[in-house]
């Protein structure tokens, strides 16, 4: 079989519609994955997320779900002003675009305020230390109440005028009263440390006493030997 003739079989007719037919196969699966592509992740099409801040989260749903988005909550806090069930927050924000079918997160107010444990400072930190980590745990501070005591050391925590432990869990809004020594101790205390063991001097009949109840050579008896006749 010659070159001429391997040609022109290559380019009979069936063949040709063969490659024919898979050309226009790729072509159509080509089309077909951009367009249902297109389709699956919403492209082109965009949704303004509206203000949900200051909103009860009921309201927030039925217009969320009007635009064709879900809502979920994500996080609590907790603000004295506002109603419980407020939003705080969202993500995404106020007049981003999403596509049909987004999630928005938000943040709810909480009915209470939240409680949170005592950090390990009665007894175990200075005025400083403990001021810090309840201002960074989100505790208000009253002025610190002083007491007898080493200076500046953390002796207690008054809470509404009841003393709490570590570890107790208290209302981030209520306000805590730090008591921390003032350097100085009371006339008891003074007494104590000024105490000395008193000395006592030796009594010198003492010895001699125990001596003669000790030592029986020491006594004398009143009798005779009698000797048998």
């Amino acid at each position: 079989m010659n070159v001429k003739e391997i040609w022109k079989k290559i380019a009979s007719q069936y063949v040709l519609l063969n490659l024919f037919a898979m050309a226009v196969v790729v072509v159509l699966f080509c089309v077909g994955v951009k367009y249902g592509l297109d389709i699956y992740t919403h492209h082109g099409e965009g949704i303004d997320v509206p203000e949900l801040k200051g909103m009860t989260y009921h309201k927030a749903r039925l217009l969320l779900e009007e635009e064709g988005l879900n809502i979920v909550v994500s996080d609590s806090g907790f603000q004295k002003t506002l109603p419980a069930d407020c939003i705080l927050a969202q993500t995404p924000g106020f007049g981003t675009k999403v596509k049909s079918g987004h999630t928005i997160y938000v943040t709810v107010n909480s009915p209470s305020s939240p409680t949170f444990a005592i950090p390990d400072i009665v007894d175990n930190s200075s005025y400083r230390e403990a001021e810090a980590k309840l201002m960074a745990m989100g505790f208000r501070l009253t002025e610190p109440q002083r007491v007898v005591g080493e200076k500046d050391w953390v002796y207690g925590v008054v809470c509404r005028g009841r003393r709490v432990s570590n570890g107790d869990r208290v209302p981030i809004d209520f306000p805590l009263t730090l008591l921390i020594g003032t350097g100085s101790y009371d006339e008891d205390d003074a007494a104590l440390d000024e105490y000395v063991d008193p000395t006592y001097e030796a009594d010198p009949t003492e010895g001699i006493h125990e001596v003669h109840e000790g030592n029986p050579a020491g006594e004398v008896d009143d009798f005779v030997e009698v000797t048998a006749p």
